[in-house]
């Protein structure tokens, strides 16, 4: 049987003759092997490749055993969400489409081999949404576990018109459950813009709605990505506060971002310690219009939007 062998593979196969670093030679020989036609007359080939990654693997992680791990990103903004799912599901275009970062986006598997990471804007807060590689019972990257682990929550990015959808819903938590993984909160269906899209998000949300917040949305057309980003601020948790000098409006272009649960003494001790050490009460306003707020202790459980005014 004939290889047929794609331009993509071929172009990969160039990048592993012209490399030069070990790392270079990885990420050609994984491009090689998800873009290889998979059928009898390649499983020679596809084996050859597979036995050659594992070897540059190995050489690769001897030779960086001091490095930095790359998979580690440092957290900014008020929550670090890493994009999670199976290959072609456009988590990369949800990054680009969200953010400043510009992940390589194409349409055969497996483009993204290195986590990238993106400030998303929601209102007035900011979070931090990292692209990471797919999750397949084909191939996943052995540090990805590191990476899942050191973010705040995961979302589940899938397309809605793969006709493999609901054995990759189950795939992914099930394998990061093996590996006692943080499950994703949220599901996010892809490429809702599409014919039909509609009917399989409903029926995804009847069979996974208990399991996970829903959103569908499409990347590449922007279609409920405001929506996206709300679902985001919601699975983090959460809140925004705002403060107030007597007399005077609050500024709400910058808040302080809060957890739920969390109460007046925490807000008051991210304003300053002092705050939290001679606080005596604070005026609690649920809107900027109001004029007589509620005195609250320092015990009161803050919700979203709240606006404070200390009092020592």
């Amino acid at each position: 049987m004939a290889a047929n062998l794609s331009p993509e593979f071929l172009a990969a196969e160039r990048e592993y003759q012209s490399a030069r670093t070990q790392a270079e030679r990885v990420a050609a020989l994984e491009r090689m092997l998800a873009t290889v036609p998979k059928h009898k007359g390649t499983e020679k080939l596809q084996a050859d490749i597979k036995r050659r990654l594992s070897q540059a693997r190995k050489e690769s992680h001897r030779g960086g055993a001091h490095a930095v791990p790359f998979y580690l990103i440092e957290r900014e903004g008020a929550g670090q969400v890493v994009l999670l799912g199976p290959p072609n599901s456009g988590k990369s275009q949800l990054l680009c489409s969200l953010t400043h970062a510009r992940p390589e986006v194409a349409a055969y598997p497996f483009t993204t081999r290195l986590p990238t990471a993106g400030m998303m804007r929601f209102e007035n807060v900011q979070m931090q949404l990292i692209d990471l590689p797919p999750i397949s019972p084909e191939f996943t990257e052995p540090w990805l576990p590191q990476a899942i682990r050191n973010a705040d929550t995961g979302a589940l990015v899938v397309d809605l018109n793969d006709p493999a959808i609901l054995d990759e819903v189950e795939f992914v938590p099930n394998t990061l459950n093996a590996r006692r993984l943080p499950v994703p909160k949220l599901l996010v269906g892809n490429k809702a813009d599409l014919p039909g899209a509609r009917d399989n998000y409903e029926a995804l949300c009847d069979l996974y709605g208990n399991r996970y917040t829903c959103v569908a949305i499409s990347a590449l057309t922007g279609l409920n990505l405001e929506q996206f980003g709300r679902a985001v601020f919601e699975v983090l948790g959460l809140v925004r506060v705002y403060t107030k000098p007597p007399g005077k409006k609050a500024d709400r272009t910058s808040p302080f971002v809060l957890h739920r649960g969390q109460t007046v003494q925490d807000a008051a001790r991210m304003v300053h310690k002092d705050f939290a050490e001679h606080l005596k009460y604070a005026r609690l306003y649920r809107g900027s219009g109001e004029r007589e707020g509620l005195m609250v202790e320092r015990t009161h459980v803050l919700v979203d939007e709240d606006i404070l005014e200390f009092h020592m």
